[in-house]
């Protein structure tokens, strides 16, 4: 091999293993910096062509086309290019899960059906690959909400950087997560299986009403006035936990698909006063009434999807968010798992192509999710005193053919690399020595 393809060679090797290492959680910024000549979509209002945008110390403190840049400032043309807040995935498993099939990479569901004590946030891996991937293609918050029984647990909203669960966790605890025992698709009612699935149907929501009912009596007893009362009653955490969801300081998200099982859930949240926000949500074009008579929020779990019955139209999922909008309910989109939510932009995009309005799809995968959890003071959207959270592209993000060249996170610049482009560098070097080995011509 000639001295000239052994320095190709090594110069690939020494790529290739830089990109192999394990991404190095950002930094806090440290000084000031300014992307100019860009086009910036602030999504609350009209696109600044030709902009630019000054963020110090984590914030955003100036937006327009005669900014003045502060002195010391760190300046980046990026003629061309475009800024947006970073997208949001609203439910997830992300940071809860590794390998589906290996259990010890799983942490998203704890033992038993009543556990409103759990916490999501504690759990996230901060090494899971799936967050790399998640954030290269925009995705700077995320929501980890845990999974299994009837009362899963309380869910976070993270950041997808970070050394700890501490530093990525946002907003902790976010909601309290309920998945709504399922009402439809059993066998022929005079079937033995489908009257066992029905008795067991009726006891889960006979355990939900109970698990409400304790929290409110163990509420009520340690509100008391009776100091010997409140002194022989044990701290249970369950219940502490749920405290917050009865005093309507935290929202109940309940995951429910089907129509019965939407009206069923919103008819036992009002029944015991919680602030009730759907997720699923699959027929919520059939009860839209309802849910804007309730004023219940809905994150759509997919835009991209089957229809959810044999009989329905092929397009059913695809016209859903539309429905919602011109209803006039708050909704948001959601993609699916871990290792799915690189496609938060396409779902949106699905919906856009079937009518929502396009500035409506972006809005659901950025400022509707922060305003659905309260967060949109800080995310979501773009202008002075807001975090500098925000991607750069090289064009539409709903669009598969965009790229996301940057990405900051409370003014951080974050490591987009990840374990998808060291796949790609890997078996590129290998395509090269390959090549130079004479067994490839072309």
């Amino acid at each position: 091999m000639s001295h000239k393809r052994v320095t190709n060679l090594f110069a690939l090797v020494i790529v290739a293993g830089t990109t192999a290492l394990a991404q190095i959680p950002a930094p806090p910024q440290s000084q000031p910096v300014a992307l100019t000549h860009v086009t910036i979509y602030p999504v609350t209002n009209d696109p600044v062509p030709e902009g630019s945008i000054v963020f110090i110390d984590g914030k955003i403190t100036n937006i327009g086309t005669n900014v003045v840049i502060p002195k010391g400032c760190v300046t980046i043309n990026l003629k061309g290019k475009h800024v947006y807040p970073v997208l949001i995935q609203t439910y997830s498993n992300l940071g809860l899960t590794e390998i589906g099939s290996v259990g010890v990479t799983n942490d998203s569901a704890e033992h038993g059906d009543i556990n409103p004590n759990v916490r999501a946030e504690v759990a996230i891996n901060p090494e899971s690959e799936h967050i790399p991937v998640a954030r290269a293609n925009g995705i700077g918050l995320a929501v980890a909400a845990p999974s299994g029984g009837l009362i899963a647990g309380q869910t976070a909203l993270i950041q997808t950087d970070g050394w700890t669960w501490k530093e990525m966790t946002f907003k902790a605890p976010l909601s309290l997560m309920i998945h709504w025992p399922r009402m439809t698709g059993f066998a022929r009612d005079d079937d033995e299986e489908a009257k066992e699935q029905k008795k067991n149907m009726r006891e889960q929501l006979k355990r939900l009403d109970k698990a409400v009912e304790d929290a409110k009596a163990y509420m009520r007893a340690h509100e008391s006035g009776d100091t010997t009362q409140r002194q022989q009653i044990k701290t249970d955490v369950r219940w502490e936990a749920m405290i917050p969801v009865l005093q309507r300081e935290m929202p109940v998200w309940i995951r429910a698909n089907s129509l019965l099982e939407i009206e069923a859930a919103v008819a036992w949240s009002h029944k015991h006063n919680l602030k009730m926000v759907l997720v699923g949500g699959y027929d919520a074009g059939c009860c839209a009434d309802l849910l804007k008579n309730h004023n219940v929020p809905v994150i759509l779990t997919g835009v991209l999807r089957l229809p959810s019955r044999r009989d329905a139209d092929f397009d059913e999922p695809f016209v859903l968010p539309l429905k919602l909008h011109e209803a006039g309910i708050k909704f948001c989109i959601a993609s699916g798992g871990a290792s799915n939510i690189r496609n938060l932009p396409y779902h949106a995009a699905k919906a856009a192509a079937y009518g929502l309005p396009k500035n409506e799809a972006l809005k659901a995968i950025t400022l509707y999710p922060a305003q659905i959890m309260g967060v949109s003071d800080n995310v979501g959207s773009l202008g002075p005193g807001k975090d500098a959270t925000l991607i750069v592209t090289d064009g539409d993000p709903l669009e598969i053919t965009t790229n996301v060249e940057r990405l900051y996170i409370q003014g951080r610049l974050i490591d987009l690399t990840n374990k998808q482009q060291r796949l790609y560098d890997k078996y590129k070097l290998r395509y090269e020595q390959i090549k130079q080995e004479g067994k490839i011509t072309q």
